[in-house]
């Protein structure tokens, strides 16, 4: 019995580590090329690698030249969580005070632009509203493509939190002590969603910012967001400067991730 008991426990423990050992191989070989590319950021010479020396010089390079286009990413991405903000979070709301097949409805129909590639989804705007000159130069062009592919992630996120507590609940015992339904959704709802908000909010502005396909399509010379910059930084500038400008994109996306695992940790630690 005992033989067999220690067998087991060995089997086991094999397994785990053949598991780790793959995972471990697999993140290598996902994070591998990225290093290699960042670092190729802050040689001298991408040809002759570390050998040549560490510089900063390209980094500056790229916050000279492409500074106008990180700002307006970053511009584009708080305007974006504003916006998805301010109609997601009484949206989500409103679906999950009062079910049904038509909330379902409209909840699967929000979540099309996830589902639908994303130049699919920027020909369509270009359909609808390419000829509208000076709105299809705009930004506010690009703004739009954001709202409609983030609005799900908001709106999900705040839907689970509020279904979670019984969000419907609360609600109906504050309107028993007779508050109306904006002090209702101020004071009860809205603090209550708080962690949803939280998630969505960071999840809006992190796929904001690395957008790439619909922004591509919607993009102008002078609406260059930090993702279109960085292909075109490969397509015609030198491997130093692309990478240099990877670099950047990575500095300023990682801290945004690690708080959303964060979130989630938390999250899955108050559940439990």
């Amino acid at each position: 019995m005992a033989a067999r008991l220690a067998g087991g426990t060995a089997r086991r423990d094999a397994m785990f580590w053949a598991q780790y050992l793959f995972t471990v191989l697999v993140a290598a070989f996902l994070l591998v090329p990225a290093i290699l590319s960042m670092l190729a950021g802050v040689t001298v010479s991408y040809f002759r690698g570390l050998s040549s020396g560490l510089t900063l010089k390209w980094v500056a390079e790229v916050l000279d030249l492409y500074a106008d286009t990180i700002l307006l990413s970053i511009w584009l991405a708080l305007a974006t969580l504003a916006v998805t903000l301010v109609l997601g979070v009484p949206a989500a709301w409103a679906l999950v005070k009062r079910p049904s097949r038509l909330s379902r409805l409209v909840e699967e129909v929000v979540t099309l632009p996830v589902a639908i590639p994303g130049l699919a989804t920027a020909l369509a705007l270009l359909l609808a509203y390419g000829e509208w000159r000076g709105f299809r130069a705009s930004w506010a062009f690009i703004l739009v493509g954001h709202v409609l592919y983030t609005m799900p992630f908001m709106m999900r996120a705040v839907m689970a939190v509020l279904q979670s507590i019984d969000a419907r609940t609360l609600e109906e015992g504050a309107a028993s002590l007779g508050a109306g339904p904006a002090r209702r959704f101020l004071t009860v709802i809205l603090p209550n969603a708080r962690p949803g908000i939280l998630a969505g909010a960071l999840m809006v502005v992190t796929l904001s910012l690395g957008e790439f396909n619909l922004t591509w399509m919607l993009h102008t010379p002078l609406t260059k967001t930090l993702p279109v910059g960085l292909a075109d930084a490969y397509a015609s500038m030198r491997l130093e400067v692309a990478s240099a400008y990877t670099l950047v994109f990575f500095l300023m996306i990682m801290p945004l991730l690690a708080a959303i695992q964060a979130m989630a940790r938390i999250q899955s630690g108050g559940r439990r």
